[in-house]
């Protein structure tokens, strides 16, 4: 099973939705960096259940221990292990789904190829899996910082409620995550209604790196946002992925979506701050859509394991929409992708950028 994310910047994330802990290795963070274990908990506590009403009401503090690779608040250049126990799981709630198939799940798809599954949560295909990936994403961002470079995410669509401003100050101040405050409002009451409905609903998240400059990226076959679709992808529930102007560049045409730069300056940024695979300067902005959870309390039909079908209701504590969770864990992929082209970078010129 692929756990690995990185080239010199690896990333292993370890444990189940039900087991006794989750966690994640990291190995190739270049020695002398400040590690903080604050900062690595602030962003597990963005990540983690029971922030709000319109979250899963799972309780887990989700505090970080930090295992190796770390000694008077610095890298050691070692591998870096950090483990997050598991407190509030309440396996019970998935004794009726022990011989089921969960629609919209992997359930079958991972029974179908290891001929083996833990059915409490999902196991590996939970987004609990996810802790591991904002611990890590927490030391890249403090790399990350050393070369002036600033990543940011919010909601920017749920269901069909759309942000238009990008006003980033907002993102913590609302519960949805979303740059915008009025738009935060409406999103904020379209997932109670449907929490209510006992269903869920989906949306988009956008991501922004500031300060990279020009040159992070390994043309032809590892491009900067060929990783950076693989990163996001790689989340779970994620289901596509615009880089800049994306799909929306295919309805208009290229005097339109050439982005102009002066030797200073882009006039546009339909690129997206990718170009031919390569970093150009500008901000990388990356959107992402993220399905409806597939854990709903309405009765559905489930295919059984041993042949034929019954009506479930799944029972639990579920994310009537996980746009505002997969926020950090977004945050953090663009984080850990850039780290290890920045590496690549600094190894190929010799320079930190």
């Amino acid at each position: 099973m692929s756990s690995t994310f990185g080239r010199l910047f690896r990333v292993t994330t370890f444990g189940e939705s039900h087991g006794p802990a989750v966690g994640v290795l990291v190995d190739g963070l270049p020695p002398g960096l400040a590690v903080d274990p604050e900062a690595i908990q602030h962003e597990l506590d963005r990540r983690r259940p029971g922030q709000s009403a319109i979250t899963t009401q799972r309780k887990e503090a989700d505090q970080v221990e930090v295992l190796s690779g770390v000694y008077d608040g610095k890298s050691l250049g070692s591998p870096i292990a950090m483990l997050v126990r598991n407190s509030d799981m309440r396996s019970k709630d998935y004794d009726t789904l022990k011989e089921v198939f969960r629609p919209g799940h992997a359930d079958y798809a991972t029974f179908a190829k290891y001929g083996v599954r833990d059915h409490r949560g999902g196991g590996r295909s939970s987004g609990r899996e996810t802790v591991g990936r904002v611990a890590a994403g927490a030391l890249a961002k403090a790399a990350l910082g050393t070369v002036g470079v600033q990543i940011l995410g919010g909601t920017v669509r749920v269901g069909d409620v759309e942000a238009h401003e990008r006003d980033w100050a907002q993102v913590e101040l609302n519960p949805v995550r979303c740059p915008d405050a009025a738009a935060a409002q409406l999103m904020q009451a379209l997932i109670e209604r449907t929490r209510d409905e006992k269903d869920s609903v989906g949306g988009v998240i956008e991501l922004v790196a500031r300060g990279v400059p020009p040159g992070w990226g390994d043309p032809t076959m590892d491009k900067l946002d060929a990783t950076l679709a693989a990163a996001m992808m790689s989340i779970p529930a994620t289901k596509g992925v615009e880089i800049g102007g994306g799909f929306g560049m295919t309805a208009l045409k290229g005097s339109q979506t050439n982005d102009v730069f002066d030797g200073e300056r882009y006039a546009t940024n339909f690129a997206g701050g990718v170009s031919g695979g390569i970093s150009n300067g500008n901000e990388i902005v990356v959107r992402v859509a993220v399905r409806p959870a597939t854990s709903i309390g309405k009765p559905q039909v489930m295919a059984k394991q041993e042949g034929g079908t019954e009506t479930v209701a799944i029972e639990g504590r579920h994310d009537p929409c996980i746009c505002p969770r997969v926020v950090p864990v977004g945050e953090a992929m663009l984080a850990i992708a850039l780290t290890d082209a920045w590496l690549h970078q600094r190894a190929l010129r010799g320079r930190d950028q």
